[in-house]
């Protein structure tokens, strides 16, 4: 997003299978990045039963959907001037 957002640098995208997945990757996500890095999100918004979760962490902006809801959206397609990177589970 760096170069084409003035709000972001990177945007994660990802997906789980169902609303206890989303609650334990966002629950995850919060608990490594303080315990590890310190790090607390400026804002999240959103629900696991909406099925889709963003935590904003000012230069990293992560969207955790459910996969029904993340292809509806398609994140990718519309930001599809962004430059990819490709990150192993």
């Amino acid at each position: 997003m760096r170069g084409i957002s003035n709000f972001t640098d990177f945007f994660v995208i990802c997906s789980g299978t169902s609303e206890p997945h989303l609650k334990a990757i966002i629950g995850e996500l919060q608990e490594r990045l303080h315990k590890e890095h310190d790090v607390r999100p400026t804002a999240i918004d959103g629900f696991p039963s909406s099925h889709w979760v963003v935590a904003d962490y000012s230069d990293v902006v992560v969207h955790v959907f459910h996969t029904e809801k993340r292809g509806l959206y398609s994140l990718e397609q519309l930001w599809s001037d962004a430059p990819r990177l490709k990150l192993e589970s």
